[in-house]
C-alpha cells in the first residue's frame, strides 16, 4: 500500500463504521438535528432514527463545514501525507465545495503537499461502492493520481437506480404536494429514481405496487449496465432489509454475481429519502 497519501470520505457513503476503520479511511461526519439536537454518525442507532420519522418527525441536515474539512485535513498535512478527498456529490450538497475551499487554503500553506478533491456525483452506497473500488486500488499499490484520475473517469458509469416506499414523507419534505403523496398512496405508485450525470436525485418512473418496484430496480439497472462486467453489487435501504435482500437474490441471479454488500441507508440521506427505501449500486455503461 502507498503510505504517502490518505484517502478519506464523508460518511454520506453509508457503509458500516467497521468498514472505515478496517481500511483506514478518515470520515468526516455531516450532521443531522432532530428538535434542535445536532447528531453526528452512529450517535443513534438506525432503528430509533427511522421510527422517530415514521413518527412523523422531520430531521434536517446540515453539511460538513470548511472548518471541519481544514481540522481533519491538517492533520495529516502536519504528518507529511497527501491527501485525496472522495465527497458526497455536490449536487445534493455543499459538502464538496467545503472540502474545496478547505483544500485551497491548506494549499497554500503546505504547499509541498498535494490535495485533490474528487466530487463523487454519487450519494449513499453508490459512493460507497465507488469509495471500496478505491481502496481496493489504494491497497494494490496504485498513486494518489491514479485513484483520482479513475475516480474521475468512472463516476459517471456508477448506476443508482432507487425506489421509495413513503410518499408522505416526501411531501413532508417539501418534495411533491400533499395530494400526489396521498393519491400516490391509494393507488399504491412507487416512484423509481436515479442519479443523473448533475449528481442529483430525478424521477424516471413509476410503477404500482412494491414487490413490482422492487423487480423494476433489477430491470432498469440492467438496462443501464449493458455489457459493463461486474464482479460485485451494493444494495442499501432505510429499515426495511427483508426487501433489500429481495432486490439482492434478484439481482445475484440476473447479474450472475454473489458478491454483494447490503447495508443501511445513513440518517443523512435517510432523512430526505424516508423509511422503504431501496438502492441498487453497480457499474454500467451509463447511469
Amino acid at each position: 500500500m502507498d503510505r504517502s497519501y490518505v484517502l478519506m470520505t464523508d460518511d454520506c457513503c453509508d457503509l458500516p463504521p467497521e468498514y472505515y476503520i478496517e481500511h483506514d479511511i478518515p470520515v468526516l461526519n455531516v450532521t443531522y438535528i432532530f428538535d434542535g439536537k445536532a447528531y453526528r454518525g452512529t450517535e443513534m442507532s438506525y432503528r430509533e432514527f427511522y421510527d422517530r420519522l415514521r413518527q412523523g418527525e422531520m430531521p434536517t441536515t446540515a453539511q460538513v463545514t470548511v472548518n471541519q474539512a481544514s481540522a481533519m485535513m491538517e492533520k495529516f498535512l502536519q504528518r507529511g501525507k497527501d491527501i485525496l478527498y472522495f465527497a458526497f456529490s455536490s449536487g445534493l450538497s455543499g459538502t464538496y465545495e467545503s472540502g474545496m475551499v478547505a483544500a485551497r487554503d491548506l494549499s497554500e500553506k503546505y504547499p509541498e503537499r498535494k490535495i485533490r478533491v474528487i466530487d463523487s456525483l454519487c450519494a449513499s452506497l453508490g459512493q460507497g461502492l465507488m469509495l471500496h473500488k478505491l481502496v481496493k486500488m489504494r491497497d494494490a499499490g496504485k498513486s494518489m493520481d491514479e485513484l483520482a484520475d479513475w475516480a474521475e473517469a468512472n463516476k459517471l458509469h456508477l448506476a443508482h437506480i432507487v425506489t421509495v416506499e413513503d410518499l408522505m414523507h416526501l411531501h413532508r419534505g417539501g418534495r411533491i404536494s400533499k395530494a400526489s403523496a396521498v393519491m400516490g398512496g391509494m393507488l399504491g405508485i412507487k416512484p423509481m429514481i436515479h442519479m443523473n450525470n448533475e449528481g442529483k436525485l430525478i424521477t424516471i418512473g413509476k410503477v404500482r405496487g412494491r414487490k413490482a418496484s422492487l423487480e423494476a430496480i433489477v430491470d432498469i439497472m440492467a438496462k443501464a449496465v449493458g455489457n459493463t462486467p461486474n464482479d460485485e453489487f451494493f444494495v442499501c435501504h432505510s429499515d426495511c432489509y427483508e426487501e433489500a435482500e429481495y432486490v439482492a437474490k434478484l439481482a445475484s441471479k440476473r447479474f450472475g454475481i454473489n458478491d454483494y454488500r447490503i447495508h443501511y441507508i445513513g440518517p443523512v440521506i435517510g432523512s430526505h429519502t424516508g423509511p422503504g427505501t431501496i438502492a441498487l449500486f453497480m457499474m454500467a455503461e451509463h447511469r
